[in-house]
This record gives structure tokens, sequence and C-alpha cells, in this order.
């Protein structure tokens, strides 16, 4: 998990072994395979789990925000029935009955609102036991990087009968996040420290984005460096000494789940003023970044893209 402490349903709990991603519907019988036609070599794994049936779902349970968006986005949000307590975008899924997230599913819950499709975390192992003694289809969802975002699009959209829609928006997506790598193409590349966790008030328990993940990918296609591109995982929990060794020219933090006014983040700023001898800092190049759009690995990666392309670039890039 990228933040268990603070977000713990955004994000499977342990960094994978980088390679192909395999989204899985569970099951014993029913196997196909997806090429995704803009990722050479990637093929998606979809099985179809206990008690599926061939007709689009028309009752689903999402306890995955981004699959909750991805739902929304190629105009599927009516057939949601239930989301997790964490699923805030967009607005329309704030008003459907909660159903736990990634730590606490609420089963009887989930169970008695009839669904016929349920969208859970790879993880959810007891979940998934449980959908299956009751004879209810499950989605098993787990992101990786950017290019699986797209994939997980496009087989959602299969898998709940909309994949040309799907296909539609994913093409989009892909178009905008070249759209952004072009304009960032010829510009210079600022070493960057992105952060997304950190105790409050203090440099302590930061959590930076490694060398893998939909977080690195982002901002390389931002037109960033990241310091810990070496360090291949999703999450690196950086010292002050590391981050003053890998001396960033840029950082920044990302905030979600909350909004800061001009005075927060201007307190957030302040308490990396203690690493002087950073090239960030001392350039007042610390940034902070609010909204859940930055570790939604879902739709809103592209908005997300953008504004970290224009806090990287801000000459060069339009919000």
């Amino acid at each position: 998990m990228i933040l268990p402490r603070l977000l713990p349903t955004l994000v499977p709990p342990h960094p994978r072994t980088p390679g192909p991603s395999h989204l899985r519907t569970v099951a014993p019988t029913h196997l196909r395979t997806v090429a995704h036609p803009h990722l050479s070599g990637f093929v998606l794994v979809v099985l179809a789990s206990a008690g599926a049936s061939s007709a689009p779902p028309q009752r689903v349970v999402s306890l995955v925000p981004a699959v909750t968006e991805m739902i929304f986005a190629i105009g599927d949000g009516s057939r949601l029935v239930g989301v997790s307590n964490y699923d805030r975008f967009p607005p329309e899924a704030s008003r459907l009955p909660r159903v736990g997230g990634l730590l606490d599913p609420d089963v009887e819950r989930i169970l008695a609102l009839r669904p016929d499709l349920v969208v859970v975390y790879t993880t959810q192992n007891e979940l998934k036991q449980r959908l299956d003694r009751a004879g209810i289809p499950y989605y098993s969802y787990e992101h990786r990087t950017l290019a699986d975002i797209t994939a997980t699009l496009r087989a959602v959209g299969a898998r709940i009968g909309s994949a040309a829609r799907a296909d539609r928006e994913d093409t989009e997506l892909e178009g905008q996040i070249a759209s952004i790598r072009s304009a960032v193409a010829r510009l210079p590349r600022p070493r960057t420290l992105l952060v997304f966790g950190r105790d409050p008030s203090s440099l302590r328990n930061i959590d930076a984005s490694g060398g893998y993940g939909f977080l690195h990918d982002m901002l390389e296609a931002a037109g960033g460096e990241n310091v810990f591109a070496d360090i291949k995982r999703q999450s690196v929990q950086a010292s002050t000494e590391m981050i003053i060794g890998r001396r960033p020219d840029v950082i920044v933090e990302l905030r979600y789940g909350e909004t800061l006014n001009a005075g927060d983040a201007e307190r957030a700023q302040q308490v990396w003023s203690t690493l002087g001898s950073v090239p960030a800092v001392r350039n007042h190049r610390v940034h902070v970044l609010v909204g859940d759009q930055f570790v939604v690995p879902g739709p809103r990666i592209v908005e997300a893209t953008r504004q970290l392309a224009h806090v990287l670039h801000p000459e060069g890039i339009t919000r």
C-alpha cells in the first residue's frame, strides 16, 4: 500500500515486482485474454468468477475508487448500487450506499444490495471467498503502472458490456497523456522528489514515489526525472539524509482527502526549510498539490499529470 495510515483503499497493500499486470475476475473455468491495442506484448487476463453470466451486470458494487470513476466516465454510473467509504468522485458517487473499504469491507451490506458484480481488490481474499460461496461474480483489481490504468479501463468496459465506450474513453485519455509528453519533450527535466505522505508537522516518515508505479510514470510523463528512479518500488521510505544526498531540483508534495488554504500550504512548504542545502528548498521550488486525482489511478490521471507538468514547467505548460 502506498500510504496505509492515511488512505487505505486507494492502492494495494504491497508493491509488486514489475511485470505484466493480471486483472482477474477469478475463477476456475472461464479464461480469456485481451491484447491491449497500444501496449506491445501486454496481455490482460480476465477470468469469469463463479456464478457469472453472459448478461452485462446491472447492479454493481465497487470497493475501488479508481474503478468507480472509470464506470462513471464511460457512462454507466447508473449501474452502481454501492461504493467504498473512500469514494468521493464524481459527486454522484457520494450519494450511493457505503460498503467499507480495502481493510474493512461490510460483507453483509454488500450482499444485501443484491449485486450481480462486485469490484474488489486482488488482496481481499476473504471477501472473494464469501462472494464465491454466495455465487456472486466479482472483478478483482490491481493497479501498478500508468499503462495498467488504460488497460483496466478497457477491461472494465468489456466486463460490464460497454467495450466500445470504454475504448473511446481510453483512446482519448491516452491521447491527452501523449499530448502532455509531447509538450514537455524538449524541456529540461528537473530532478524531482514526489512525496505522497509524511508526518503532518515534520519531515518524519516521508513516503515518496520510487521508480515503479503510476506515480513514477505520471512524473515522467509530466517532464520530471524521479530522484528515486533507481529504486524499483512504488513507495520509498525517504530519510532526510537520503533527500539531501539525492539533491532534488523540485519537491512536489501531494495532499489528498483534504483541502488546504494558502496559509496551510505555506506552512507545509516551511517544514522543508530545514533542508536548506537541497536545491529545491534553496530555490523555492517546493510545491503542494491537493486533490484525490493524484492518488486515485483513474481517468483523472490526465488532470493530475497536467497539473504536475505545470508545476515542473510553469512557462511551458498551461493548466
